[in-house]
């Protein structure tokens, strides 16, 4: 009898195992939003990673030790973090920044794993608003595949970048239009 159920568990584990290898080698999320501002009015508090933490949903640690380094704004600027177990520890850096329409940046994560993911920002003018654009792309690991068989990682990241398009959206609605882009 226990013979069986070990055998059975064993049987179970691999087909599990097995159908994890069968999952993508890369991974992609998207969320989108329509806001009511120009890209002139968005495209500041995206550029620069310092006017991001009033709208990222991912600082939630007021312990949380910040730095920023290299250009103020656009390419070239970086933002080093490292907080508690919510937040982990890692590093983002701007690595394209087209004035009005796209903003591309790598994150490195060092904490509470490893990960080198591509995050951009795209901004298309739509009427007197802006469709604003929130991805992450990058490998999925072996262990990022078994991962997702037991939590949906497109929910639990996405929801994340909706509630962030949310407070920006709050917050490009509410400003006046005097800022200047890059």
């Amino acid at each position: 009898m226990i013979t069986t159920i070990v055998i059975v568990i064993a049987v179970v584990l691999v087909a599990v195992l097995a159908y994890a290898a069968t999952k993508p080698d890369t991974f992609a999320i998207r969320r989108s939003a329509t806001i009511a501002a120009p890209p002139e009015r968005i495209f500041p508090m995206i550029d620069d990673l310092r006017a991001q933490s009033a709208w990222s949903p991912f600082e939630k640690d007021p312990q949380m030790k910040r730095t920023h380094s290299g250009a103020a704004r656009g390419q070239g600027a970086v933002y080093e973090w490292d907080g508690n177990r919510q937040v982990g520890a890692g590093r983002i850096a701007i690595t394209e920044s087209v004035p009005l329409s796209k903003v591309v940046l790598a994150l490195n994560m060092f904490r509470p794993f490893k990960a080198s993911n591509t995050v951009e920002f795209t901004l298309d003018r739509v009427g007197a608003g802006t469709d604003v654009t929130w991805a992450m792309q990058g490998r999925q690991p072996y262990m990022a595949k078994v991962m997702t068989l037991f939590m949906d990682c497109d929910k639990m990241v996405g929801s994340q970048f909706e509630e962030g398009l949310a407070k920006l959206k709050v917050l490009a609605e509410k400003q006046p239009t005097t800022i200047a882009a890059k």
